[in-house]
């Protein structure tokens, strides 16, 4: 694919990294000289110092013979007039924009929606732009998502299928410490799959021979209801979240706190923002944040949950009202670092499990060490969400995993691919790929893969990749572009 990207910070560069990784053609521009010098430094394609808002630019850059754009400057009027411009001259080019002001976000989802039909037909999209992304949505779906799965690590769900992938530390003594993963069957009926493995810092795809210590960290692709008993394998425990502290009541807090007490529920895209809720959650909330306004917009958002405006970092206010006997405390505030400071600092007054949202998979790391459950990368669900849209229509969505080492891809078997017709134990290609799910057309549920698994065109699977090999694989499998 070629790629023009607009804007050169964190995520520009996170996104092109990982695009030049998979052989993909890619101009980098932005028109701020230091931040533009820093990214020659980084990656290796072209890279300009000018406005990208400017047609002439980006016609240097190539966007004529470009598959995408993406905007992810800090402005999102650039962001949205850029793929403006470029959808009027060249409407067949994939555009997609960052946005950060809400109010845009959900008055072009509510646009979207409302005229649905029309925006199905042959109508331009709104503002140029075929998908917009909003960081604090994207994060606060990862943040649900970790505390629907009790907290018990970061975890990867799926449509289709109760099937997700669990990150769990193997704890010293338990059943799976020193086992070899072949020898796992023998430990338990409940079918799952270990899809990487993390050791010193260093991520890999499993082998059979591959062998289990204490304090590896496993993905393991388990059914939502087996995962506690995968826990106990590993020597940990999945406890019941009957108390839940959420610190924070700004954007992010509020959208996780709209669907942990049953407001909304997850739908896919940009409609996920309407959809109404089935059930509600059944356990004792509380909001706590310092900013006046923001408390009295969350106790009349959330009449049923007790909100307190008051410093968190107060160990008298904590012990006063009891949360540090919580089960659960989600720090959401604006300020990331405090966020990683404050769960551990809860986690070390007793609160069981703590969430935390921090800036980017480097801070994850350093979270995971200072004792946080599950931390939150927001800059990595926003490059998540844009490496999904770009891998095209067959694509279905893409998880990065371990700093982008690895790569989990849903994705359909074209005819023309080479796995079709074959069974996995066939086209095994240790240490590149390892396919966990597949659907067959027509069946509604994903099943976990096995070596006799055979794969036709019109499957739907779910593999994990070597991030570098993502494009080969994807081509073998016949989704690539």
């Amino acid at each position: 694919m070629r790629i023009v990207i607009v804007g050169a910070g964190f995520t520009g560069i996170q996104l092109a990294k990982l695009l030049i990784n998979e052989k993909n053609q890619v101009a980098v521009v932005d028109n701020d000289e230091n931040t533009i010098r820093h990214a020659s430094n980084q990656l290796d394609c072209t890279v300009m110092c000018a406005d990208g808002n400017n047609l002439e630019t980006l016609e240097e850059l190539g966007i004529a013979k470009a598959d995408a754009l993406v905007c992810v400057t800090s402005s999102d009027e650039v962001n949205m007039i850029t793929c403006s411009l470029v959808d009027a001259v060249y409407p067949d080019i994939l555009k997609i924009a960052r946005v950060r002001n809400y109010a845009y976000y959900v008055n072009t989802a509510k646009a979207e929606k409302k005229h649905s039909n029309t925006f199905a037909g042959k109508h331009r999209p709104l503002y140029g732009v075929n998908y917009m992304i909003h960081p604090d949505v994207e994060a606060a779906d990862a943040i649900v998502q970790a505390v629907e799965n009790g907290a018990v690590g970061n975890v990867i769900t799926f449509d289709n299928t109760d099937l997700e992938i669990a990150r769990i530390t193997i704890t010293e003594g338990s059943e799976f410490d020193g086992a070899l993963l072949k020898d796992l069957r023998t430990k338990t009926d409940i079918k799952f799959l270990v899809a990487y493995i993390e050791k010193n810092g260093e991520t890999m795809l499993p082998s059979g021979d591959t062998k289990l210590e204490a304090d590896t960290i496993i993905g393991v692709l388990v059914s939502k209801d087996n995962i506690s008993e995968v826990m106990k394998l590993c020597g940990g425990e999945q406890k019941e979240l009957r108390k839940v502290a959420l610190i924070g009541a700004g954007r992010i807090g509020t959208i996780v706190a709209e669907k942990l007490m049953g407001r909304t529920q997850k739908a896919s895209g940009i409609a996920r923002l309407f959809t109404s809720i089935k059930a509600k959650r059944n356990f004792d909330f509380v909001i706590i944040d310092n900013n006046d306004e923001l408390t009295k917009a969350a106790s009349e958002k959330f009449p049923e949950a007790r909100v307190m405006r008051a410093d968190a970092t107060d160990e008298s206010f904590l012990r006063d009202e009891g949360i540090v006997n919580f089960d659960l405390a989600i720090c959401t505030t604006h300020n990331h670092e405090m966020n990683m400071v404050l769960a551990a600092y809860l986690e070390s007054l007793g609160v069981k499990q703590t969430v935390s949202l921090v800036g980017s998979s480097a801070f994850a790391e350093i979270s995971r060490k200072l004792g946080i459950d599950v931390p939150v990368p927001l800059r990595d669900a926003v490059v998540d969400s844009i490496m999904s849209h770009l891998r095209g229509k067959s694509v279905k969505e893409i998880h990065t995993v371990t700093n982008g080492q690895l790569e989990i891809v849903e994705c359909e078997v074209t005819s023309d691919s080479k796995a079709s017709g074959k069974e996995l134990k066939e086209i095994s290609n240790p240490g590149s790929f390892l396919v966990l799910m597949d659907k067959k057309s027509g069946v509604d549920q994903y099943q976990i893969a096995t070596g006799t698994t055979r794969i036709t065109a019109g499957d739907h699977i779910v593999l994990i990749t070597v991030a570098e090999n993502s494009k080969k694989v994807l081509a073998f499998f016949g989704s690539g572009e």
